[in-house]
């Protein structure tokens, strides 16, 4: 390449008609400018001026722990900087001010969705850009979730008994599958998502799936290997029972209306998601130029670990509770994203946790096995942080 570039100059500098040849270049170069400028700067998005721009190539060692990495940069670099992702110029929100102008203050503007490989082209809810086809999508998710999808109350449940069956139903599915598993260590992975699973299958489709399904099993396998392409990832549980035994006891199943009662059940919940949580034309958040064609990522892992929001960030601490032990959310806190592409599911979801994490915690010990190692807490990067595998010992406690 630069062989034939030397080889163009010689010629034109050795040309009989250089100054014709020289004014030729001269005119480009304005015409070129001229395009520069109208164009806002160049002909790829405006870099974002700071302390310096971080770019890089992707591979695998930024993926693995895109996020931390991402975090350590923010340290240097600010809360907003850019970084070259292969072949797409990228925009990295590190911070909870500017993800509130872009989720929610600006939320249409940065709702659009790449298109991908993996995607498929975009024709699902989640990857789907922000057009007439993703809003009919939400729209009937939304209504075949409406008591628990956006806009549903969940203190609207003890309207709805069948919902509140089918949930104790699948969760004492799971606890007697847990409890006849023995003083063996296993992997209790494919249970929950088993029982998770037929939650919404039964909402949907009055069906659920049982033990060793060949159809569940082929289509857990397909999704952990979307997940292992793109890396997988962990979230930290604690255990708290005292609570419980005290507020709710062993003789009756947890129930929604315990929600009030048991307020470090739910401040667990909430420090699970923050700890490990689980991202059209031009704009400028907070006065920086972003063109049409960058791609901005909300790193929520800075978001939740942000030490000004979050004193000791690090540490595994049930810290949404306030002086007199009441629920307190922040506003910087943000496990299901926010703005038009909030999750769909937020309100299901929570309801879930809380009846899952509060009925197994009532009726489960859970343990390591002797001389086992500790699970892997680090988790790994996908489509959302997932836990490794690993192996724990379940002993029923009303025995």
């Amino acid at each position: 390449m630069c062989t034939r570039l030397l080889s163009s100059l010689s010629s034109v500098l050795s040309s009989p008609s250089l100054p014709f040849s020289l004014f030729s270049l001269f005119i480009l170069l304005v015409f070129v400018l001229h395009l520069w400028r109208r164009g806002g700067g160049s002909s790829r998005p405006t870099l974002v001026r700071g302390p310096g721009v971080w770019r890089l190539q992707f591979g695998p060692w930024l993926w693995e722990e895109g996020h931390l990495t991402c975090f350590s940069v923010r340290c240097r670099l600010g809360p907003l900087f850019s970084m070259q992702l292969g072949p797409h110029f990228t925009l990295v929100v590190n911070s909870y001010d500017l993800a509130k102008e872009v989720l929610l203050t600006r939320g249409r503007d940065f709702a659009g969705r790449p298109k991908m490989l993996l995607t498929r082209g975009g024709k699902d809810i989640a990857f789907c850009d922000y057009s007439a086809l993703w809003k009919s999508h939400r729209r009937l998710v939304h209504s075949a979730l409406s008591l628990f999808g956006e806009g549903g109350r969940l203190q609207d449940i003890g309207k709805r008994p069948r919902e509140t069956l089918i949930i104790h139903g699948c969760v004492d599915d799971l606890v007697a599958e847990l409890g006849s598993v023995g003083s063996r260590a296993f992997d209790p992975s494919a249970a929950v998502t088993r029982a998770v699973t037929n939650v919404v299958c039964t909402l949907v489709f009055s069906a659920t799936y049982r033990r060793d399904d060949a159809e569940l099993k082929e289509v857990i396998d397909y999704n952990n290997g979307i997940v292992e392409t793109i890396a997988r990832g962990g979230l930290v549980d604690l255990f708290p029972w005292l609570q419980l035994e005290e507020q709710v006891g062993l003789e009756r199943p947890v129930r929604l209306s315990d929600r009030t009662r048991l307020p470090y059940v739910e401040a667990v919940i909430q420090e699970g998601l923050r700890i490990r949580p689980r991202q059209p034309g031009p704009h400028s958040p907070h006065g920086h130029p972003v063109q049409p064609g960058t791609r901005v990522l909300v790193n929520m892992w800075a978001l939740h670990h942000n030490p000004t929001d979050w004193p000791k960030p690090d540490l595994f601490n049930p810290r949404f509770l306030d002086g007199r032990g009441g629920r307190v959310s922040p506003s910087c806190f943000l496990p299901f994203g926010a703005g038009p592409r909030v999750c769909v599911g937020e309100s299901l979801a929570r309801l879930e946790l809380f009846l899952f994490l509060s009925s197994l915690l009532q009726r489960i010990s859970f343990s390591l096995p002797p001389a086992g190692p500790v699970p892997d807490l680090r988790g790994r990067l996908g489509v959302v942080l997932q836990p490794p595998p690993y192996l724990v010992v379940a002993t029923p406690r009303h025995t």
